[in-house]
């Protein structure tokens, strides 16, 4: 695999950790006792930051992305394994 390679499947990986890691640890204002300004939705985040979220998510892709390489390399699981409805019907002779 080639060095590119890897590293688009990392930020693929790397974007859907962001999305997965972002919810955890955040707290709204009514949580965290703080008061709201004025017009400021009920569940905005208080404590929202964005080094932690990318942090989380940068270990969180390297892991998926390290399992991912591993399982490239070494043929884990292949596509022939993943057949999850059966051989396909023949078709009928005519």
């Amino acid at each position: 695999m080639k060095l590119t390679s890897i590293i688009a499947i990392y930020v693929l990986f790397w974007v859907f950790s962001a999305f997965i890691v972002m919810p955890f640890g955040i707290r709204t204002h009514d949580e965290a006792g703080i008061e709201k300004t004025p017009g400021q939705a009920d569940s905005a985040p208080a404590n929202f930051d964005a080094r932690r979220i990318a942090l989380r998510a940068s270990v969180l892709a390297l892991v998926l992305c390290g399992m991912y390489y591993a399982n490239y390399v070494n043929g884990w699981i292949v596509p022939g394994d993943l057949n999850l409805f059966g051989e396909p019907p023949e078709a009928a002779k005519v």
